[in-house]
C-alpha cells in the first residue's frame, strides 16, 4: 500500500467518524508509518483518531502527537 493511499484511507475514515473532528487532525505518512498531529477536544477523540490510523491497511507504526485542548 502506497503512503498516499494509506493517508487517504485514514483521512476518509476520520471524516466518517462522528467521534472525531477530522478538520483538526493532520495525517502524515512516511512509508508504512503514520504521524497524527493537531488538537482535539477530548482524550476519547484522540484515542479514536489513533484507533482509526491503526485500522488502515499497511500501517505498522502510529506516532500520536495530537494534543488535547484544555
Amino acid at each position: 500500500t502506497k503512503p498516499e493511499e494509506i493517508k487517504k484511507k485514514i483521512v476518509d475514515a476520520l471524516r466518517r467518524n462522528a467521534e472525531v473532528d477530522a478538520n483538526n487532525i493532520i495525517v502524515e505518512t512516511h512509508g508504512d508509518e503514520v504521524v497524527l498531529k493537531g488538537k482535539v477536544r477530548s482524550w476519547i477523540e484522540r484515542d479514536e483518531a489513533e484507533r482509526v490510523a491503526w485500522s488502515a491497511p499497511g500501517v505498522t507504526r502510529v506516532i500520536d502527537q495530537i494534543a488535547v485542548r484544555p
